[in-house]
């Protein structure tokens, strides 16, 4: 206990030194909300600092964007609170489960290939070996389309044991970043590229590097190795290296539901992409934002946070006003938050090194109005 209280007053001690040293960028320019609020970029930053402050964030990278156009970025605090190394416009964070919505971007571009098809069983491309006895022949109905929207009914985590589906395919709504693996498995066989470093270099080459994010990878690289920021431990704080020797994020492995590295920036080309419906047919973002899965009112997500359905990668909210299209990531040691909303040709990505994105997000809707 007295370690964790000396680490947090280190922080406090060096936060107004290290936040005034905040990345700032020529291209911001007054932010428009959703509500018809202006903004002005220096009362965002100002806002930014109080929050993380308030809240012991170490490190955050944000981009806010406005007319389908990113008009604020920026990249506050710290990457270590041992070494209060400054975050900066490089600094790489973990994307957690923001690896889900640009996956899935992906694997429509495999559709669109005719290399997927939708509604094709993965069973008939890739039989798993996963599923425990009960659960084998419910399992050869689980399609593309159910691993986006969430309607596999296998676990999120398999942990190395048998997977007992939770219900029938196709019938109801449970969570899984192991269909989200299953689909990548499926795509890196029909393109003959394996499903690690090989499934990442198409998945650059498809996604990343038309959309102008030369740093962004589900696989690790030099480039990461060098620009990667510690995680803080979500109970006591302490800094983390996680990169591949010291036992986190093994070289090569394609984690398809939480392995992406980024920064704000970077992500939001993908944002902004979905916003211009770039990448992809018209018909093909229209199935992709449409709702698929629809929460009852007695859904735990609908009650706790007001999510109404999945689409096929991104959660749902829908009001009278307007649809936010959003996804939490939480690798525990790195948090993150994405949310668009093309009525109103708007977006917001969050990258945190520490457990406290829902504290980061709640103070920005202080800010920016409700952003969740």
């Amino acid at each position: 206990m007295i370690t964790v209280n000396l680490k947090r007053f280190y922080f406090f001690l060096f936060t107004s030194t290290l936040l005034s040293g905040a990345i700032g960028y020529a291209q911001q320019q007054t932010i428009h909300t959703m509500y018809g609020k202006s903004v002005e970029p220096s009362e965002l930053t100002e806002g930014i600092k109080r929050i993380m402050e308030q809240h012991s964030v170490p490190g955050l990278s944000i981009a806010v964007i406005n007319n389908n156009e990113l008009v604020y970025q920026n990249a506050l605090g710290v990457s270590n609170i041992e070494n209060n190394e400054p975050v900066n416009g490089e600094s790489i964070f973990e994307a957690a489960s923001l690896s889900k919505p640009i996956f899935a971007y992906f694997a429509l571009k495999m559709v669109e290939q005719g290399k997927l098809d939708l509604d094709r069983p993965l069973h008939e491309y890739l039989p798993h070996p996963g599923f425990a006895p009960e659960s084998e022949e419910d399992a050869k109905l689980i399609t593309a389309r159910m691993v986006l929207a969430h309607q596999t009914g296998m676990p999120n985590h398999a942990s190395g044991k048998k997977m007992k589906l939770a219900f029938r395919p196709g019938t109801g709504f449970g969570y899984s970043g192991e269909a989200y693996q299953y689909l990548a498995a499926v795509i890196g066989m029909q393109n003959e590229v394996g499903w690690k470093e090989g499934l990442n270099d198409l998945f650059q080459k498809k996604v990343t590097e038309p959309l102008g994010m030369p740093h962004s990878t589900f696989v690790w690289d030099d480039y990461i190795a060098e620009h990667k920021v510690y995680g803080h431990d979500e109970d006591d704080g302490t800094p983390k290296h996680r990169v591949p020797s010291e036992g986190y994020w093994e070289d090569g492995v394609f984690s398809a539901y939480s392995s992406l590295h980024s920064e704000a920036k970077e992500y939001a080309q993908f944002v902004i992409a979905m916003l211009k419906k770039e990448g992809l047919k018209q018909e093909t973002f229209e199935e992709m934002l449409k709702e698929h899965t629809h929460f009852d009112e007695d859904n735990p997500l609908r009650k706790e946070v007001g999510q109404t359905g999945w689409g096929l990668g991104f959660a749902q909210k829908r009001t009278p006003e307007m649809t936010m299209h959003m996804h939490t990531g939480n690798n525990h040691d790195f948090q993150a938050y994405v949310m668009l909303v093309p009525e109103k040709k708007y977006g917001l990505v969050v990258f945190t090194n520490c457990a406290r994105m829902i504290q980061v997000v709640s103070g920005l809707s202080e800010i920016l109005g409700p952003q969740f």
